[in-house]
């Protein structure tokens, strides 16, 4: 599986475009935005979309969902429901955030730990991760050591806990007890920021050394 970041919205939020070498096939994780500059991105690569996959509901990675999946025609599978709220709060996001107005919406597919999502000959485990928001997941590429974490780990940080329903030790169990656990040379996508890998994480975070 390859992963192309893509930076979207004022927040350079990290679109990632996952491409099935194999089959030409793609899906699209947390299109926060900026739909044009994606859909930009999926035609230079020449793939097919076949699905959308959302870690959270945090409107920086949801915000260009339902007009993607509707300019691609292509379903979105994610987050876990507890992220339901902040979806039906979609509108209220975009006051506080400064975005346009974003009606709710819901995914065709809510995800649950021990779940996979799949696209092309690709197949990842979801993994839920709760404490940034309480339906976080992450996708897990198993064969290439590669996975989509969304806000819950970054590169030398890890994400906010002060938002609605948010609980900093509830991160970390989940950092600790589904991202530690891992494969050292595991290369993770954080929501903003650069790559890292899990070993070098694990060795120098300081949030959870």
């Amino acid at each position: 599986m390859q992963v192309k970041v893509i930076p979207v919205t004022p927040f350079e939020q990290n679109c990632s475009l996952l491409i099935c070498p194999e089959t030409n096939k793609a899906a699209i994780v947390d299109p926060g935005g900026d739909i044009e500059k994606i859909i930009s991105q999926v035609k230079q690569h020449g793939v097919e979309v076949e699905k959308i996959f959302l870690t959270h509901a945090h409107i920086d990675h949801v915000g260009g969902t339902e007009a993607l999946a509707a300019a691609l025609n292509v379903t979105i599978e994610g987050p876990h429901i507890a992220d339901k709220f902040w979806l039906d709060q979609l509108p209220m996001q975009g006051q506080m955030f400064g975005f346009p107005q974003i009606p709710p919406f819901e995914p065709q597919r809510w995800l649950a730990h021990g779940d996979t999502v799949s696209f092309g000959n690709q197949t990842l485990a979801v993994l839920h991760t709760p404490g940034h928001t309480p339906g976080h997941v992450v996708f897990n590429h198993v064969a290439t050591k590669q996975v989509i974490v969304g806000d819950v780990l970054f590169n030398g940080s890890v994400g906010r806990t002060d938002f609605p329903q948010g609980c900093f030790n509830t991160l970390m169990t989940a950092i600790k007890g589904q991202l530690w656990t891992l494969p050292e040379e595991t290369v993770f996508f954080p929501g903003h920021g650069p790559t890292s890998t899990i070993g070098h994480e694990k060795r120098t975070n300081p949030h959870v050394r």
